[in-house]
């Protein structure tokens, strides 16, 4: 499921995230992939050990955690903290797919990618290029976002980013590990979870909606992995 979630953060949250990141350090973002990946990444990114991620990365997952379209959506049982990176002066990720299985952070575990996020954090008019580019069984999606908006998609899906050719594009990226491993089934519980609300808030019958609701909760036991 490829899905555009607005307004993840506010403008003030904005603002003073991209005044600490332009004044950050960064360093090459092929430090932080494997060979294949190393080939066709041009980037930048904050060192994972970097006090600056941690404290983004923190707010991050504050602002996501009061964000019902988020969790409806990713049905998340683990995150990997957020990352940050940065384009420009034809910087570009080539096409690729996400590992797998990542690391969790200070020995935790680990987690299956089933879900990839990117937070956009420029606005469209700051740079040329950069879009985020997804293959899918329906062809090729271009997704250049709003600043503070966000794009959830299959981690299995072929992705890249396009050379950036003016100005810079600062975005937070990370993965989730859902309830529900399978993208099909996470979309028809998404489906049903907001159709509920929206007869919800139509004020449909109530023995309706709390029938369609235990057929909710039903799947969501029955496909749910912990």
């Amino acid at each position: 499921m490829l899905l555009h979630i607005p307004d993840i953060l506010s403008r003030e949250q904005i603002t003073r995230m991209r005044s600490a990141l332009d004044a950050a350090d960064w360093t090459d973002g092929r430090e932080t992939v494997g060979a294949q990946g190393a080939r066709v990444k041009r980037n930048q990114q904050l060192p994972d050990a970097s006090p600056l991620r941690q404290q983004l990365g923190h707010l991050v997952l504050a602002a996501l955690a009061k964000h019902p379209l988020y969790h409806a959506a990713t049905l998340p049982l683990r995150t990997l903290p957020p990352r940050f990176n940065r384009y420009e002066g034809g910087g570009h990720y080539g096409m690729h797919v996400d590992g797998a299985v990542m690391a969790l952070p200070v020995d935790t575990g680990q987690l299956r990618s089933d879900v990839s996020c990117t937070l956009f954090l420029s606005e469209p008019d700051e740079y040329d290029g950069g879009e985020l580019i997804v293959n899918d069984t329906y062809g090729e999606h271009e997704i250049k976002l709003p600043a503070g908006d966000m794009i959830i998609y299959p981690s299995s899906s072929l992705h890249r980013v396009a050379p950036v050719t003016r100005g810079i594009r600062v975005a937070s990226f990370f993965w989730v590990q859902s309830l529900v491993r399978d993208d099909n089934r996470r979309r028809l519980l998404f489906e049903l979870d907001t159709s509920i609300q929206a007869l919800t808030r139509s004020g449909a019958d109530a023995d309706v909606l709390l029938q369609l609701t235990g057929i909710y909760h039903n799947l969501l036991r029955q496909w749910a992995e912990t």
